[in-house]
């Protein structure tokens, strides 16, 4: 039996696949992927890089779905399974109080986060720039859109699950109007989920997969061992980037602080569905899920700028590879 080193509900029906006989990866592929075609609704170029979290017994999610005009929209979506999708065809309509702000020009790469009463939606928002979004949802239908997070240019905004010290907190990685040979990820506090600040710096990039940029993936994942972030790294080859996924380890009450770092990419651009696509070599944690009796955790994750995969990992299994492969 696995100790509950997850900090969390359980989450029995969750989408798991047991690791294949004389495999030694610590993240394994499902034998389902792609679990989500890059032509499941009519209106979708490409579906990825898209956020799933548990909803009244069943799944729900907000999805990158990059229409055939190529324009980059967030759709509502729903399973019974987690495997298996129904995606809205048409995208959000955000209702904002403020129409500066809820003027839609592009959205893409969200993740949800259920804290205390809503689900929370953060995504990469055009103002002025590509900036973080932050909204909210009861039920997956009416979507409520609050101020932007930051002044432009960032990315990558993922929130903790929980207040620290009585504050939401929210990773981000400052970037550029393009796309980005920098960045480094860094954390920020709020009273209200408005205003932020106390910006600190998280983690750098350093050499190999992780030496062009970095930035959060899933919420992170809370544990006897400290906050579970599973994150991408950028590697600037002969071709161009190449995005694989790592892992780290983060104080508890301190996010800020780094415990444990992973050197080795825990999964890398490999399968044919995440090296050939509308951009190749790309792996993209965007969500996780966490079943705390069992500590299994299933994570999904663009492949390729096309399609939605997912993969798996033991939580005891993947924080061992962590600690002994730490920088």
């Amino acid at each position: 039996m696995a100790k509950h080193t997850i900090i969390g509900e359980a989450l029995p029906n969750i989408p798991w696949e047991d690791k294949p006989a004389g495999s030694y990866d610590v993240v394994w592929r499902s034998s389902k992927n792609p679990v989500i075609p890059r032509n499941l609704i009519p209106s979708s170029n490409s579906i990825f890089n898209s956020a799933v979290v548990p909803f009244k017994g069943e799944f729900a999610g907000v999805f990158r779905c990059d229409d055939r005009a190529r324009n980059m929209q967030l759709h509502a979506g729903r399973s019974k399974d987690g495997i298996n999708w129904e995606i809205n065809n048409e995208r959000i309509q955000f209702i904002c109080d403020d129409p500066e702000i809820g003027k839609f020009i592009y959205g893409y790469d969200p993740r949800v986060c259920w804290i205390e009463d809503r689900y929370y939606v953060t995504w990469c928002n055009c103002y002025h720039g590509p900036t973080i979004g932050v909204g909210y949802t009861y039920d997956f239908e009416t979507f409520y859109q609050l101020e932007n997070a930051f002044l432009p240019f960032n990315r990558n905004g993922v929130l903790f699950p929980r207040r620290i010290k009585g504050k939401y907190m929210m990773l981000s990685r400052p970037s550029d109007n393009g796309h980005t040979p920098f960045g480094d990820i860094f954390i920020s506090e709020s009273p209200d989920m408005i205003y932020w600040g106390k910006h600190r710096h998280v983690m750098s990039t350093v050499g190999g997969w992780q030496s062009t940029k970095i930035g959060a993936g899933p919420i992170p994942i809370e544990t006897t061992e400290g906050w579970l972030l599973i994150y991408h790294g950028v590697l600037t080859s002969c071709n161009g980037f190449v995005y694989s996924m790592g892992a780290a380890l983060l104080d508890l009450d301190e996010p800020w602080k780094v415990i444990y770092r992973c050197k080795n990419y825990i999964m890398s651009p490999q399968a044919l569905y995440e090296c050939v696509g509308d951009v190749p070599n790309v792996v993209f944690p965007c969500a996780a899920l966490a079943d705390a009796p069992t500590g299994r955790i299933t994570i999904y994750y663009g492949g390729a700028d096309t399609v939605v995969c997912m993969a798996h990992t033991q939580v005891d299994e993947l924080i061992d590879y962590i600690k002994k492969n730490s920088f």
